[in-house]
């Protein structure tokens, strides 16, 4: 399954002390937040050093700049909240900000061409290096969406949670809605560039970074507060005694679950007394995103795979909730389906196949296996190849559309490390939650299709939900997707040609 978080974090060394991001940080006028005005502007734009240090990293012919300005925007006395969304694959993505206006909620329309996809704010930040000659060696803008791991109050009466997501883009192409926020009070990183990285030769640097105006005017940020300066350390680390240098090694080991306690199922499975499935209320709907990440690849055997990756997401009233259930001394788990009202309150549940304890390497966790399935179709959309892959790890990888109702921000449960459990457990908790996508990459042979000996052609992508429908839904109408592809050439070389679909080409 493809894990978002698996992507490495840049991070910087703060040169002053206490320069917690998000807590003391220094604005323009050299105030600290935490003194700041009882009645601040509606966003800041600050810094949290005013000197930093960026680690530049040398290894197997590549140059890897560790560079984090300490930028962050700050939300006033009440939340920046965006919604951005589109009505299909083939139109455009337009936003609107949520502002409180004598204490209700309103949604005004953002100026087209603020948006253009669901990275976040167009080109919000304008950043200029300058070397200590003064001599500009870098120039260019940011996006900025407000959505962020690090994010924290920074200022003692400000709420003690936010309900905004950790993720500002998508790395699916066929995300529908997403919601940006800064909780009241709190911060969100600016990142310090979102495009391809950069390199600077170790040396000291000046970098001015300004809000872009038209921005400042929408969103009441200060003009004195608009741009703020910091003074920047390029070093080259010593790998040898960096910790960073790890995170730049391949990955070795197997991957093993640490099944989070506060997501566990019960030990012991549902009574016979337990309520059945409601006849009506709320239910998951699951839908199928057209294939996506396609691509040709041949193994040493000399056989031919066409890859994947496939998105299987819950745009219904209710999460999908699968407890599994051990059966003593096997790899075998008994899966149930678990319904709520529109409280929240439990109120039955019913049978939905079973969990196996898949052992190979890369995996070890616990697949349930009735949630998908995956097979190449000809020309006349009759089976031509079925996909190895038949049991999944439910995890809530994908942001597919949080702009629908109940849709939940922050699941808990977002790789696996938070879901499918180990071999030492007895129960297993696996959820998709209402507005969140289950992506696999079908990257190994046998979760691929084998077209070695398939004539060329046109051929479909099916990704099915709930096949065998075992699960609950408010609608399987909406299962399956298909995603056409064209595969050519010879024995020793294929082809394989994706059209896009509406103008999508991932």
């Amino acid at each position: 399954m493809s894990d978002p978080k698996n992507h490495r974090h840049r991070r910087s060394r703060l040169l002053a002390r206490g320069a917690a991001a998000g807590v003391l940080v220094v604005t323009a006028a050299g105030v600290g937040v935490a003194q700041a005005a009882a009645n601040p502007p509606p966003l800041s734009f600050v810094a949290a050093s005013g000197a930093v240090t960026a680690e530049r990293y040398v290894f197997d012919g590549e140059v890897w700049l560790d560079f984090d300005l300490g930028l962050h925007v700050i939300a006033g006395k009440d939340p920046f909240e965006i919604w951005a969304h589109r009505t299909g694959y083939d139109q455009p993505v337009t936003a609107e900000q949520t502002v409180v206006q004598n204490g209700k909620k309103k949604k005004v329309a953002l100026p087209a061409g603020t948006v253009t996809d669901f990275s976040g704010l167009k080109d919000f930040v304008s950043i200029t290096i300058a070397d200590r000659s003064g001599a500009v060696v870098k120039q260019y803008t940011t996006s900025f969406c407000g959505n962020s791991w690090g994010s924290a109050r920074t200022r003692p009466d400000a709420p003690a949670t936010t309900p905004y997501p950790t993720q500002c883009g998508n790395y699916n192409p066929f995300t529908l809605g997403a919601v940006w926020g800064v909780q009241a009070g709190w911060d969100s990183a600016v990142p310090a560039y979102d495009g391809d990285s950069f390199d600077l030769a170790p040396g000291s640097y000046a970098a001015t970074a300004t809000v872009n105006p038209r921005y400042q005017q929408l969103f009441g940020i200060p003009a004195s507060q608009s741009t703020v300066h910091v003074a920047v350390t390029v070093e080259d680390a010593d790998l040898g005694k960096s910790s960073a240098s790890a995170s730049l090694k391949d990955h070795e080991g197997q991957q093993v679950s640490e099944y989070v306690p506060s997501l566990r199922a019960p030990a012991k499975r549902p009574a016979t007394t337990l309520k059945a499935a409601p006849k009506t209320g709320p239910r998951p709907d699951l839908r199928s995103l057209p294939a996506w990440g396609i691509s040709l690849s041949q193994e040493a055997d000399g056989k031919w795979y066409v890859n994947f990756g496939a998105t299987v997401w819950n745009a219904g009233t209710s999460p999908l909730l699968v407890d599994g259930f051990r059966r003593s001394g096997t790899d075998l788990m008994d899966a149930y389906q678990y319904f709520f009202d529109a409280k929240g309150n439990q109120v039955g549940s019913q049978q939905a196949g079973t969990m196996e304890w898949d052992d190979r390497v890369g995996h070890k966790h616990w697949h349930f296996t009735d949630f998908a399935q995956y097979n190449l179709l000809d020309s006349t959309q009759k089976l031509a190849v079925r996909s190895g892959k038949e049991a999944f790890c439910l995890a809530n990888t994908d942001a597919v559309d949080y702009t629908i109702p109940n849709a939940k921000w922050r699941p808990e449960n977002t790789d696996l490390s938070t879901s499918c459990g180990a071999n030492t457990v007895v129960a297993v908790r696996e959820v998709l939650d209402i507005g969140n996508g289950d992506t696999y990459t079908q990257d190994r042979p046998g979760q691929s299709f084998e077209i070695t000996d398939l004539p060329n052609g046109t051929y479909y992508i099916q990704v099915m939900a709930n096949p065998a429908k075992k699960l609950a839904e408010t609608n399987t109408a909406n299962n399956t997707a298909l995603r056409q592809i064209i595969l050519g050439g010879t024995p020793a070389e294929r082809t394989l040609t994706v059209p896009p679909v509406s103008g999508i080409a991932g």
